[in-house]
């Protein structure tokens, strides 16, 4: 055991008096989770002293790892300058204006003008939704109140978000959510209503359904459509190439607004700077956070592009105010941190190891799933990836939870921390991941594949 003052009383009260985000209170009384004390570069070490490689990068945003020493030094910095300022109307400070000119910059291929500043991705996309309908009573069209989406998406934790999820673990409990919300089938190669493993096939088919869905609501209600460039809580689903662009294109068709949530997918996550970018779209709208700050400080935006700053600019009533904004939007060391963290994303060409490493893992996934007849599916894009397990392999049966949940343990004790959801292994380690990290996460999986002995029927 490390030398962690107060571990006894840690261990003792682990999990007693904290409620745990998306986990049972008696799951975790009973199974404790496991005590992270400290980070290096790609690795944590637990409690008990066991190093591991994080796979997960803390939750999809630790992209420089655990000792990104220019954004350490930025926030000191700015704790000493100035630790807080709010920048609500009548005051800011320089970090909200560098910030806001720098994802500018970045954001120029997709004509993005202004920046709305968040605590975190639930927030972005809470106001996200917000924005869009107030672009349209701006607009003159009050009617457009509805939003789309995809099943199986993720889009945070409030009402908002929550509603236009498309995942029913999210939703039930916390039923009836916001009316207007309504889902299509997403463009999952591997798992669709319409049993289509054909890419160009199944972009069409899911487009249709969208347009069906469009016009059975009627195109002069429908606010936006929101979707994940690539679904990440839902299963890492990568949509065939032409999808987004077809989307791009029926959105425009029916004047609907595309609202980008890159939450996750933002700043090389996919082996693009966006994930949208990827796929050569220019949304309406992006929700960011996450990898922003490399997860050193809470902070997200949503930002818009030029048709939504130019309905507000034109503007004359009060109508077009903002009269939506968080206490700690633009937070002045969260500013620091996310500048520090765009530069050092450049300096290290993260998208481009995100590419070049995610490559190199998807194929040694593609090898264990040669290998291991539990492994249905391998996929991902950049260093978003997935493993889907089945009990049975020809009718996709999904593998039980105890299964699922011993291969985690297992790589674990192999060296890597990886994430399960359901039947899935998701993996997405820190953009900085060099080859010998990459090997000793698939490694590790591999040992546990191998190992566990539990009925994946079970």
């Amino acid at each position: 055991m490390l030398d962690v003052p107060n571990s006894n009383f840690l261990k003792e009260n682990n999990a007693k008096q904290v409620w745990h985000p998306m986990a049972h209170p008696n799951e975790m009384e009973a199974i404790p989770p496991r005590i992270i004390v400290s980070g290096e570069g790609v690795r944590i070490t637990d409690l008990d002293g066991a190093t591991v490689v994080d796979a997960v990068a803390g939750l999809w945003n630790v992209n420089l790892g655990y000792s990104c020493e220019p954004i350490k030094q930025a926030m000191a910095d700015q704790l000493a300058r100035l630790p807080y300022y709010a920048g609500f109307r009548g005051t800011t400070h320089p970090g909200i204006i560098e910030l806001g000119y720098r994802l500018a910059e970045i954001l120029a291929p997709e004509d993005m003008r202004r920046a709305l500043f968040t605590s975190g991705g639930s927030d972005s996309v809470e106001s996200a939704l917000r924005l869009a309908r107030q672009y349209w009573k701006v607009k003159g069209q009050p009617d457009r109140t509805k939003f789309l989406s995809l099943k199986k998406g993720y889009h945070g934790t409030h009402f908002g978000g929550a509603s236009v999820n498309g995942n029913s673990n999210f939703r039930r409990a916390y039923e009836p959510l916001m009316p207007g919300c309504h889902h299509v089938p997403a463009p999952f190669a591997y798992r669709n209503p319409f049993d289509e493993t054909d890419p160009e096939r199944l972009a069409d088919l899911c487009i249709a359904a969208l347009e069906d869905e469009i016009k059975f609501q009627d195109p002069e209600t429908v606010a936006a459509f929101i979707a994940e460039p690539v679904q990440g809580a839902g299963g890492v689903i990568v949509p065939p190439p032409s999808y987004w662009p077809k989307l791009r294109a029926l959105l425009d068709r029916y004047d609907i607004l595309l609202i980008a949530d890159e939450v996750v997918t933002a700043f090389g996550r996919t082996g693009n700077w966006f994930g949208s970018r990827g796929w050569s779209v220019k949304p309406d709208m992006m929700c960011i956070a996450k990898a922003i700050t490399s997860g050193y400080f809470p902070l997200g935006a949503c930002v818009v592009n030029a048709r939504i700053e130019e309905a507000f600019r034109n503007n004359k009533d009060m109508l077009g105010a903002i009269f939506h904004g968080y206490t700690y939007s633009g937070h002045p060391v969260g500013c620091a941190a996310a500048l520090a963290c765009l530069e050092e994303t450049f300096k290290l060409d993260l998208p481009g190891n995100s590419q070049g490493e995610g490559d190199y893992m998807l194929s040694r996934l593609a090898d264990l799933q040669a290998r291991h007849e539990t492994v249905g599916s391998a996929r991902g894009k950049g260093l978003m990836l997935a493993l889907e397990f089945v009990s049975d392999r020809d009718a996709k049966t999904p593998a039980g939870l105890k299964y699922v949940g011993e291969l985690a343990n297992l790589a674990y004790e192999h060296g890597a921390l990886v994430r399960v959801a359901a039947n899935i292994m998701i993996l997405s380690p820190p953009l900085v991941v060099e080859r010998a990290d990459s090997d000793a996460i698939v490694d590790a999986i591999d040992a546990a594949l191998t190992l566990n002995t539990l009925d994946p029927a079970a």
